[in-house]
């Protein structure tokens, strides 16, 4: 089978049916099956184009990362779950009901900040304004180091004050 690149699929079919197993085994929906097994593809024309000796099996390479891919999913799907349910759980926020038109322009403003950052910075500063998590508690949920968190919220909160400040809404 060619890939995109003209060379030859690295997986045989056999291998692609053993990656499919594994991820499903592994409680990957149906829906995602084929993503696995491009993100094999991809590692193995990683490993090629840096030079790197093919795996000896590569069924069996192949299988112990479809595994890993499957445990990264389900730790993946668990975080984004808990973190949906925690925000769920949180009282919705009417502006109207606290300042009027003032207060409207103020969460706009926000609003707009807030798309305005990079994923990373936005997930932390919600998580913690928003979501009222703790930082050891944000590191836990996002399997990073505290002082990452630590450095994301100071790095977003002083961008959000600079954009606040110089649409004038501070």
């Amino acid at each position: 089978m060619a890939v995109a690149d003209g060379g030859v699929d690295p997986l045989a079919p056999a291998q692609v049916s053993r990656v499919c197993a594994v991820l499903a085994l592994g409680g990957v929906p149906r829906s995602d099956l084929q993503d696995g097994v491009q993100q094999i593809r991809l590692r193995l024309l990683e490993r090629r184009a840096r030079g790197e000796e093919p795996p000896r099996d590569v069924g069996a390479w192949a299988a112990v990362v479809a595994s890993n891919l499957a445990a990264d999913w389900h730790r993946a799907r668990g975080r984004f779950e808990r973190t949906a349910a925690r925000l769920a759980a949180l009282k919705v926020w009417n502006p109207e009901s606290q300042g009027g038109q003032e207060a409207r322009l103020l969460a706009l403003a926000v609003a707009e900040g807030l798309d305005g950052l990079p994923s990373a910075q936005r997930q932390v500063l919600v998580l913690r304004f928003y979501a009222d998590l703790t930082v050891p508690q944000i590191a836990r949920e996002l399997g990073v180091p505290e002082g990452t968190v630590k450095s994301r919220l100071h790095t977003a909160a002083r961008a959000m004050r600079e954009r606040l400040r110089t649409d004038e809404v501070v």
